[in-house]
């Protein structure tokens, strides 16, 4: 009650101190996000809200420091927050959080449209090509594959360079979870090990320069694959969807990443994606419930709505009904279970 009177007592001030909603994290939501902004700012003539790209990890690690005129109102995330995430909000009086899944977005890998080869790669491929230790002749091995040829002669015989998300992004988390440990499984070493070692051999990306962290920047990955027809990105489908002319998908397991291939999850790396809303924050910050209504309405996350128009996966009828009643009513969420 002692951090709730506080809380309430630093908010009193905050109409006056700050005319602009705070919004952080993921930088797959992030075009969502700031499309939302736009067109909220467009029909009110209120003051856009500041959108930052700071990753799934770094918004939460943001949104959950406290309550206050100084501290972050909404975050984006491209995966669930976290148990450890929920009790470090708490911890800071951040205890009546709102989560809303905002539909589907598939992990895409693409190429330069300059590459005139068919990309259709295996999730065992995938391992080979980026994990920092593989299994080879019975054995687990620091990862020795430096082109593609050499993990299957059917690749293309040049260098394996491919442009990712840093271990801030909750799409690095999917990517390894969806894709990483897949891979792996399909090796009966890597597969037979146990505990935390195996958990290490699946998720450890490598770091002798066949893999690239581009930072939570999605757009500059889209520029430097542009750039090197041979190089490959992962960032997520609405960055794709938006770049067609100039970038194309890598299938794989022979699915492209498409609208329906993501929403009936056929395509492998699909995953929700979500918004958080500080609730301690609504009614004090101008504009925010107005915000929250315009990010939840039919016309952003209908299936004809301006968010599917940049990418986004909708939800089906009664999910987004059932989000949009859980945003309007302020639904505290439950801690998760991992």
């Amino acid at each position: 009650m002692a951090a709730f009177a506080l809380a309430s007592t630093v908010l009193a001030g905050v109409a006056h101190a700050r005319d602009q909603i705070r919004i952080v994290g993921s930088s797959t939501v992030f075009p969502y996000t700031q499309a939302v902004a736009e067109q909220y700012a467009a029909s009110t003539g209120n003051a856009a809200p500041v959108v930052e790209s700071t990753g799934t990890g770094g918004g939460m690690k943001i949104f959950c420091q406290g309550v206050g005129e100084d501290q972050a109102d909404l975050t984006g995330a491209s995966r669930a927050m976290k148990k450890s995430e929920f009790e470090a909000c708490a911890k800071n009086g951040v205890v009546d959080v709102t989560e809303i899944q905002l539909g589907y977005d598939g992990l895409s890998i693409a190429v330069s449209r300059a590459n005139d080869f068919d990309w259709d790669l295996t999730e065992a491929q995938i391992f080979n090509a980026l994990a920092a230790e593989v299994e080879k002749d019975g054995q687990v091995v620091a990862n020795p594959y430096k082109t593609w040829s050499e993990i299957d002669p059917s690749l293309p015989d040049v260098a394996i360079q491919v442009f990712g998300p840093p271990p801030t992004s909750g799409t690095r988390d999917a990517f390894v979870e969806l894709t990483m440990h897949e891979g792996c499984a399909t090796f009966p070493v890597l597969k037979a090990l146990e505990g935390d070692r195996k958990n290490e051999v699946c998720s450890r990306m490598r770091q002798d320069g066949p893999f690239i962290e581009a930072g939570e920047n999605d757009n500059l990955i889209v520029q430097r694959i542009e750039a090197d027809p041979n190089a490959l990105g992962i960032f997520g489908y609405s960055f794709l969807y938006e770049n067609s002319d100039k970038l194309k998908a890598v299938k794989v397991e022979g699915i492209e990443p498409t609208f329906e291939t993501i929403a009936d999850f056929s395509y492998d790396i699909a995953r929700p994606i979500f918004i958080y809303i500080k609730n301690a924050h609504r009614g004090v910050i101008p504009g925010m419930n107005e915000f929250i209504a315009e990010y939840v309405s039919d016309a952003a996350l209908g299936p004809d709505g301006y968010l599917a128009e940049r990418g986004l996966t909708p939800l089906s009828d009664d999910l987004r009904k059932e989000m949009q009643d859980r945003a309007t009513g302020s639904v505290k969420m439950d801690q998760p279970q991992s």
